[in-house]
């Protein structure tokens, strides 16, 4: 896939509910997934399967009552942009939050390889 391919069906899949099935679609293997802060389990995942795990963990703690996801944003050959704007509220303590990050994707060999999230102030 081109970086054009993954960026879009990357937001496609996010717009649309699919974004967990696309991890095996559009990552590499070994991908890194890397957070602005720790989240309780260290800022850096390495794998699918922890990519994975950070989906479930998200899926099991948070009821999101509206997304919404902007781009892609292409940067020369290799890498992406995505806006992601959501209210989501935790389970286990009802806090409604509403977040804005930005996302950045790398991209080599037509997998997404490295994915890092920017959280607003």
């Amino acid at each position: 896939m081109t970086l054009s391919e993954i960026a879009n069906e990357l937001v496609a899949g996010c717009r649309e509910g699919r974004a967990k099935q696309n991890l095996d679609v559009l990552y590499a293997p070994d991908a890194v997934s890397v957070e602005a802060v720790d989240m309780g389990a260290g800022r850096e995942t390495a794998g699918l399967a922890g990519i994975h795990g950070k989906h479930d963990w998200w899926e099991s703690t948070q009821i999101v009552h509206s997304a919404t996801v902007e781009g892609p944003f292409l940067h020369g050959e290799s890498s992406f942009a995505v806006i992601f704007e959501m209210d989501a509220e935790d389970k286990a303590s009802g806090r409604r939050e509403q977040m804005r990050e930005v996302a950045v994707y790398h991209v080599r060999d037509g997998k997404i390889v490295r994915e890092e999230f920017f959280y607003g102030s």
